[in-house]
């Protein structure tokens, strides 16, 4: 197991700030000068295992505008997503669509709301 090569590790952020937080920022992969086991980006628009950002792209990811594996934001798309207006397998949020969709409007394979459209529709009020 020794042999294994060790993935990337990648730090990148922005000199210039807006509200205290960084024009953009990359963290990607494990960093033995901080301990971190994750890179963990928080700026205007991240980008990392983990982001968190007016813009979020990663493995997990918030923001307005959020893509991910696990996602939550007011615009999400994701493996699961969560928020306003939301599209992934597992979409909950007040517009959903999905393959598995929760919300006020739902559109899916499976599609649980109030408004719904799919194969299998469950209405709630």
């Amino acid at each position: 197991m020794s042999n294994l090569p060790t993935p990337p590790s990648i730090r990148k952020r922005s000199s210039r700030t807006l509200f205290g937080l960084p024009l953009w920022e990359v963290a990607v992969g494990a960093d033995p000068a901080t301990g971190q086991t994750r890179g963990c980006a928080k700026a205007i628009v991240a980008i990392g295992d983990i982001a968190v950002g007016w813009v979020a792209v990663g493995g997990i990811s918030l923001g307005f505008l959020s893509v991910g594996g696990v996602s939550c934001g007011l615009l999400a798309l994701g493996g699961c997503a969560f928020g306003g207006a939301v599209a992934g397998g597992v979409a909950v949020g007040t517009v959903a669509f999905g393959g598995v969709a929760v919300g006020a409007i739902a559109y899916g394979g499976l599609a649980i709301g109030e408004w719904v459209k799919g194969a299998t529709e469950i209405i709630y009020f």
